[in-house]
C-alpha cells in the first residue's frame, strides 16, 4: 500500500476557521473517512492524534482531523484566539463536524467525494461523537476513548459563573488562562433534549468500540458504565475498559512515546474500523 500522504485544508467553521488535515495514500478513489475528533482544550496535532491520523491512514482509511473552531487554536498549533474558546458550544462543535462530512462529500478536501464514515472522539469529543453517530446516517461505525456522558460539566460553579461573565480555564500545557463563557451554559438550556449524550447512546445502532481507562482522572469510569448501561440494546457494541489507564492512556504533548495502554487502545481501535468500515 502507498504511503499516506498528508495535506492541510481549511473550512469555514461555526467560530471561524476550522484546520483540517487529511492523510490518505490514494486522492482518485472513494475511501472510508475517519473523523478524529478533539476533546475540551484539545486540538488536532495534540498528542496522540497526528499518530492515530497516520495509523488509520496506513491501514487504508482516509484520516480527517481537524481543529473545531471553538478550540481558539492555529493551525500551527498554538492558542490564538482565545475568545472564541470561550465561546465554543457543543451545537458549535457538532455543526462544525458537519461541514467537514459535507466537504468529504462534496469533494472539497481534494480527494474522491466519500460519504461512508466512521467516527473517533476523546473525552469531550467523544461525547459529541456520540451525538453525531446518532443523528448522521452516513456513520458506519463508532469508537469513543475516555468520553462524556453528560454536557453540563460545571454545576457548582453556575451561580458565579453567570455572575461574572465567565470562569477562567487553566491550560495545564502552556500555562495560559482561557475564558469561558455563559454561552455553553445557554446552549445547554436552550437544547438539552438534543445534547443528552446518554439518549443519543440508546439511539447508536451501529457497531461502537466504547474505551476508557479505570483510573480516569477527568472523566470518571462510571460515565463509560453509564453510556455502556445507555446502550445496552445494541449488539455491536464493545466495552473495552483499559486497567490502570489514565484519561489520555498515557499520552503527553509532545508525545514521548507510546505507553502499552496507548499501544492496545491504538491497535484495537484501527483494527475495529477495520472490521467495521
Amino acid at each position: 500500500m502507498a504511503t499516506p500522504v498528508l495535506t492541510r485544508h481549511v473550512l469555514d467553521g461555526v467560530l471561524g476557521p476550522i484546520f483540517t488535515d487529511v492523510r490518505t495514500s490514494d486522492r482518485q478513489r472513494a475511501r472510508p473517512a475517519v473523523l478524529v475528533v478533539h476533546g475540551f482544550k484539545g486540538f488536532k496535532d495534540w498528542g496522540m492524534f497526528p499518530l492515530v491520523a497516520e495509523r488509520l491512514a496506513r491501514a487504508g482509511f482516509t484520516a480527517v482531523s481537524f481543529n473545531l473552531s471553538g478550540s481558539g487554536v492555529d493551525s500551527d498549533g498554538r492558542i490564538a484566539w482565545p475568545d472564541r474558546f470561550g465561546h465554543a458550544t457543543y451545537s458549535g462543535d457538532l455543526e462544525d463536524m458537519r461541514r467537514v462530512s459535507a466537504a468529504l462529500g462534496d469533494g472539497r478536501l481534494g480527494l474522491a467525494p466519500t460519504s461512508i464514515l466512521g467516527v473517533l472522539g476523546h473525552s469531550r469529543g467523544g461525547g459529541e461523537a456520540i451525538l453525531f453517530a446518532a443523528e448522521e446516517p452516513t456513520v458506519r461505525t463508532l469508537v469513543t476513548w475516555s468520553a462524556i456522558s453528560v454536557v453540563h460539566r460545571w454545576r457548582d460553579q453556575e451561580d458565579g459563573w453567570r455572575r461574572t461573565g465567565q470562569i477562567d480555564i487553566r491550560n495545564a500545557r502552556t500555562g495560559d488562562v482561557l475564558p469561558l463563557y455563559p454561552d455553553v451554559l445557554d446552549d445547554i438550556g436552550r437544547e438539552g433534549p438534543v445534547l443528552d449524550i446518554r439518549a443519543a447512546a440508546a439511539r447508536v445502532k451501529v457497531p461502537w468500540l466504547l474505551v476508557h481507562g479505570t483510573a480516569d482522572e477527568s472523566v470518571p469510569v462510571a460515565e463509560a458504565e453509564a453510556l455502556r448501561h445507555a446502550a445496552a440494546s445494541n449488539p455491536a457494541l464493545r466495552y473495552l475498559p483499559v486497567d490502570g489507564a489514565g484519561h489520555t492512556f498515557g499520552a503527553t504533548h509532545p508525545m514521548f512515546g507510546i505507553t502499552p495502554a496507548l499501544a492496545v487502545v491504538l491497535d484495537e481501535s484501527v483494527k475495529w474500523m477495520g472490521r467495521h468500515l
